[in-house]
């Protein structure tokens, strides 16, 4: 049998075998596609928990701006007293009037205010609409000045959050879907459907895309889930401005970076973009570039623009709307001008080359509409399991059978108080009783129950809340509200213990989230891009290597960003290298047993699974005993919670419920890998029934 694969000196003249020259490109290619397995994802995933860790592991008051009203000498000793305090957390401004400070509040110009009267009251005006975060920080700031000049302190919230939005996470999940929209298929479009991003054809479909989706979007957030309310048409204008903008720059970014843009989407986006967006944790919360990037960035004007007109009658949204216009605009032109460029340059060029023939395990559509379905199917899927998951899931934060243990001198008087109290939180918490404050204390540290509320005895006349900052922040904040008010109630004074308290560099209790969700992007991410940059990798003799290597190294380079880098966490490298490894292996072959299914759509349902489904039911940042019942029951099961709480347990407990979560991985892994095993199996057999008779060469590394 004659070889095919000769070379040209081995042919006779005029053959048809590949030269020296393409032999050598098809070479480097292959080296290049193997080298974007690894790079890809390192880039992507690096630059996103950097990004994140950085911004938001502890946040903490910078340059926040604050009015004073009151007489001119009050004013101005209340004014310097507060810079004095902390000079570098306010930016303090002197207003003449109450009125002049409740509008600089409503204007989003000042972040609180504070109007003092010569009767000895002070009021701190917040806007919670303005952010939730905000204003609480706000608080902060202002509450203990106020007591300790001697007056007497009120609270007015001049834009509280809707009981239909109560976190203020409508506005946030629904800015962030259209940014998705937005930036994410045109990369996808340039590797599968390059023909579709000449200019006259693509600025019509980003158009319609624009359209479809922004109305998808609404619909979801609005009507469905009831997340976000406001007029309509506005609503719907903001939205279609606010994808056509990212689609138009995502546009321009494809012409220079090429198949690259989507990491230069991603960082202006979603990096940058969501901690300056001011909608989940303050700007001036964060590093001081984030008011900066907060002025131009699209995730930024898309979300105050919705934010203005759903809670504050639409004042200030038009500048918002500005940003969008003139980067949408400034986009196109530059587009249109690489685009001459390249024509005076090669005027005979064609479209790019296609580097993504199909996305789904069989060959490329011969039917260009089903083509064009598929590719417009995957962002139009993610965007609606984001909203309809991780919102409705979220946006009403509300205790939910949360364990509480009511410890009493004796059995009877726990009983009697519990009776008492489920007469006005039936739902809320799962009140158990107890005669033993130690075995309390032991459970809130185990982690078996969020709080002990310890009544009076005959040596202790308080009441004691026993909690753990640790287990879960937003838990913790509600159990202590609420109970503070159940012992005001009882004319009882309380005392807080927090058995672990959250360190400094992770104030907010979210680096154990970020941290998980390192290995588990970087599990699934290896998959998605090997799918996509060189599928002969994907056999598996080949791909398991590879993933293995990829989980010990990964976790090495997460942890540096975590350490070192950011200062988010401090040692405990052994241990979350081990766990590391673990999970990111294990989701490298949960992703590759559905790509063996779903081919490069299997990034929806492994985003979906491991993401928006798994995010909510981590624990990390919510408390899952916050969100729907389902998420209870998942944050036994799921990849991202085992991640979550491992994180959690090495950290802040020594480690001590490791053990349950790596079999929790095992069994995902081990499942994955032998249903990969199998397939595998099922479909040679299957090929070779359909062609008996096949010659079998030597197989060519």
């Amino acid at each position: 049998m004659t070889d095919t694969a000769t070379t040209e000196k081995n042919d006779p003249p005029g053959g048809d075998g590949p030269t020296e020259a393409e032999l050598a490109r098809a070479r480097k290619e292959q080296i290049g596609r193997y080298v974007a397995i690894f790079v890809m994802p390192l880039l992507m995933v690096g630059m996103m928990i950097t990004g994140y860790l950085y911004a938001m592991h502890a946040p903490a008051p910078h340059d926040m701006p604050i009015a004073v009203a009151g007489s001119s000498q009050q004013a101005y000793d209340f004014a310097r007293a507060l810079e004095d305090a902390d000079p570098e957390a306010v930016d303090v401004r002197v207003v003449g009037t109450d009125e002049q400070a409740r509008d600089l509040v409503l204007s989003r110009e000042a972040a609180g205010a504070v109007s003092l009267s010569p009767e000895g009251t002070a009021t701190v005006y917040t806007a919670g609409a303005a952010g939730a975060s905000q204003s609480s920080a706000v608080t902060g700031l202002l509450a203990p000045q106020v007591l300790a000049s001697g007056m007497d302190l009120t609270a007015e919230d001049l834009a509280p959050l809707p009981d239909n939005d109560m976190a203020g996470l409508g506005v946030m999940f629904m800015a962030q879907a259209l940014m998705l929209a937005g930036y994410m298929p045109l990369s996808i479009m340039l590797s599968n459907s390059p023909e579709l991003l000449r200019f006259r054809r693509i600025v019509p479909l980003l158009a319609g895309w624009s359209v479809l989706i922004g109305t998808l979007t609404w619909v979801v957030a609005g009507p469905i889930l009831g997340a976000v309310e406001g007029p309509t048409a506005t609503l719907l204008g903001i939205s279609w401005l606010s994808i056509f903008a990212v689609d138009s720059v995502q546009l321009f970014l494809t012409r220079i970076f090429g198949p690259m843009a989507v990491l230069v989407g991603m960082l202006f986006v979603m990096v940058l973009g969501v901690p300056a967006s001011n909608l989940g944790m303050s700007i001036y919360s964060l590093p001081s570039i984030y008011p900066w990037l907060h002025g131009f960035l699209p995730t930024a004007a898309a979300g105050e623009a919705l934010r203005s007109v759903v809670y504050f009658g639409g004042d200030g949204f038009g500048g918002h709307l500005l940003v969008l216009v003139v980067g949408a605009v400034l986009a196109l032109a530059a587009t249109l001008g690489v685009d001459a460029l390249k024509r005076r340059r090669n005027p005979d060029a064609g479209d790019p080359e296609i580097t993504m023939p199909s996305l789904t395990p069989g060959p490329r559509p011969q039917s260009d509409r089903v083509r064009y379905l598929t590719l417009a199917f995957f962002p139009f899927a993610m965007v609606v399991l984001m909203l309809s998951i991780m919102l409705g899931a979220m946006y009403q934060p509300t205790p939910r059978e949360m364990p509480v243990t009511v410890v009493g001198a004796t059995a009877e008087q726990a009983e009697q108080t519990v009776a008492g109290l489920e007469q006005n939180m039936a739902g809320l918490f799962d009140l158990r009783i107890s005669d033993s404050v130690d075995d309390a204390r032991v459970d809130v540290q185990d982690r078996e129950i969020v709080a002990a509320f310890v009544l009076p005895s005959a040596t202790s006349p308080t009441a004691t809340l026993i909690t753990n900052e640790a287990a879960g922040m937003s838990q913790q904040q509600v159990v202590q509200r609420t109970f503070e008010q159940v012992a005001g109630g009882m004319q009882l004074p309380l005392t807080v213990e927090n058995l672990a308290p959250l360190p400094g560099s992770d104030t907010m209790g979210t680096v154990t989230l970020y941290v998980a969700m390192g290995w588990i992007m970087s599990g699934f991410m290896v998959i998605v891009v090997a799918g996509g940059a060189q599928p002969a990798a994907m056999v598996l003799r080949q791909i398991v290597p590879i993933a293995a290597g990829w989980a010990v190294f990964m976790p090495i380079v997460l942890w540096v960003i975590a350490d070192p880098i950011t200062g988010a966490v401090d040692g405990h490298f052994l241990p979350l290298w081990g766990v590391g490894i673990v999970a990111t292996f294990t989701t490298s072959m949960f992703t590759l047993a559905l790509h063996r299914l779903f081919g490069l759509l299997s990034v929806i349902p492994a985003i979906g699974i491991l993401m928006f489904v798994g995010v909510p039911a981590s624990n990390g940042a919510m408390s899952m005993y916050m969100t729907p019942e389902i998420f209870r029951f998942l944050h036994g099961v799921l990849p991202m919670p085992a991640a979550v709480e491992s994180v959690r347990s090495i950290l802040y407990f020594g480690g001590d419920t490791v053990g349950p979560h790596l079999v929790t991985f095992a069994i995902w892994g081990a499942v994955s890998l032998l249903f990969v095993i199998a397939f595998d199996r099922i479909r040679a057999g299957r090929r070779t029934e359909a062609d008996p008779v096949v010659e079998r060469l030597p197989e060519r590394v």
